[in-house]
């Protein structure tokens, strides 16, 4: 990671750097440090982080920072630095240790109306479709599409199988499959994803002081009731 990447404007208020557009648990990591590093040494001016699978956005008050710290260029160069820095600076990965999730799951009938389809496109029992979803501990990617939303991976090859091609209503809770992924949906909403079953568990509290269950980095387990 000695070569800089790529970092670019997203208009004038926002900062993105790509470390390199795939899935990978090594780039996800370095996402995740850059995010504490940039924590740790904020400046006046930045207003959130966003972190993706290997990405990482930062948005800012471009009148604050002019305002503030006076750059002698533009104001997204002075922040295109600071994230060059938090790039350089940063560890290799988060240094905290992962959360590890064992997350309860009604597997098929109502609760995953796409687990026998699944089970059939990819020549297996739908037991068999479980047995492999619960054997793997997957990584929390990121959150994303809806507050609280896990994209998790990677699912065995043998249960992968592309998104629906027209979305549908799911329930809150539902479990699905999307290519290699897979993630839980914290509300009622259309959703294109094979669901294969429902957690019992609410992975979204407004009320709580930490609304979302699960976040980047964490691990998920599941597990059949």
């Amino acid at each position: 990671m000695n070569q800089l990447p790529d970092i670019y404007p997203m208009g004038d208020g926002a900062v993105t750097i790509d470390l390199g557009n795939r899935l990978s648990e090594t780039l996800n990591g370095k996402v995740l440090a850059m995010q504490d590093w940039l924590q740790q040494n904020s400046f006046e001016g930045l207003k959130d982080i966003i972190t993706a699978y290997s990405s990482l956005t930062i948005l800012y008050d471009p009148v604050l920072i002019k305002s503030h710290y006076r750059p002698p260029r533009t104001v997204f160069e002075w922040v295109r630095e600071r994230v060059a820095v938090a790039y350089r600076q940063s560890a290799a990965s988060a240094t905290s240790t992962p959360v590890k999730h064992r997350i309860p799951v009604y597997y098929g009938a109502e609760n995953g109306g796409d687990l026998e389809s699944l089970a059939r496109q990819k020549q297996l029992t739908p037991e068999e479709v479980v047995r492999l979803h619960t054997a793997r501990v997957y990584r929390v990617y990121m959150i994303g599409f809806l507050p609280g939303f896990s994209y998790l991976a990677e699912v065995d090859e043998l249960i992968a199988l592309p998104r629906k091609e027209k979305p549908v209503m799911v329930a809150p809770g539902s479990v699905g499959i999307a290519g290699s992924q897979t993630g839980i949906y914290p509300f009622a909403c259309p959703g294109g994803w094979n669901i294969i079953g429902r957690t019992p568990l609410q992975l979204f509290n407004a009320q709580s002081k930490n609304p979302v269950l699960l976040k980047a980095g964490d691990e998920v387990e599941f597990y059949e009731l």
